[in-house]
């Protein structure tokens, strides 16, 4: 957002178009941006912008990414991956902080597949059905990266979808911005504040959910960062 050929929503950044709100149509979606001729005042004379969004709920929603790339099929996709471990960690305690969850961790991962059991199939029979225990409560399943991603490549050259650890970016913000900014095909931009967001104190994770999860995680580690092109920064578990 703060780069200077960059426009975003006019509302907030998560329009949720494509995974919850496919049903309200493309001028639904059109309404959450800027005019034409708005985006252009926006930007540097002679530069064109770059409009964006971003919706936490796509790559793990079944129809998302497949709407996105056909209403779209010259989108470029960009995906942020943490140690999955973490995230689910992380997740269960934004759950938990909204109201959403109320069963300890360990309780919420071992309930997972029964929470889940056929949410999947449904959302892909029935587009416009919601399903609150997909969105909420899948937490080992959301890190199943290479699951999510891979068929992406299916519909959209590989070309198209940019992926950071977001680790690295948090280490190296300047070097993996003007990554992105190159796959953006944008210019790098000097005086970039990088702030984290979305963080919550930290507790301990208990050693049984981390046993757990680490042990599910073990042999999806390496195919995962072939399909990356990189090693992943996350600590590695005998």
């Amino acid at each position: 957002m703060q780069h200077r050929r960059v426009v975003r929503p006019s509302f907030h950044k998560g329009v949720n178009y494509f995974d919850i709100n496919y049903h309200r149509g493309p001028a639904w979606y059109a309404g959450h941006f800027p005019l034409r001729r708005t985006a252009n005042r926006r930007v540097p004379p002679g530069t064109q912008p770059v409009v964006f969004e971003a919706s936490g709920y796509y790559m793990f929603h079944p129809l998302a990414l497949e709407r996105a790339v056909r209403d779209l099929p010259d989108v470029k996709l960009v995906a942020m991956l943490r140690d999955p471990a973490e995230r689910a960690f992380s997740a269960w305690k934004h759950e938990t902080a909204r109201g959403y969850e109320t069963e300890p961790f360990m309780v919420a991962l071992q309930r997972e597949d029964e929470r889940l059991a056929g949410e999947r199939e449904r959302l892909v029979a029935e587009p416009a059905y919601y399903s609150f225990a997909h969105r909420h409560h899948a937490y080992r399943s959301r890190g199943e990266y290479l699951d999510l991603l891979q068929p992406v490549t299916d519909m959209v050259p590989r070309s198209q979808l940019h992926i950071m650890y977001s680790e690295d970016f948090f280490a190296e913000p300047d070097r993996e911005f003007a990554a992105l900014a190159g796959f953006l095909e944008i210019a790098t931009q000097e005086h970039m504040e990088f702030e984290r967001f979305n963080a919550r104190p930290s507790t301990s994770m208990p050693q049984e959910a981390r046993d757990y999860l680490s042990d599910h995680f073990r042999t999806r580690r390496a195919p995962l960062e072939e399909f990356v092109g990189r090693v992943a920064p996350w600590p590695r578990v005998p």
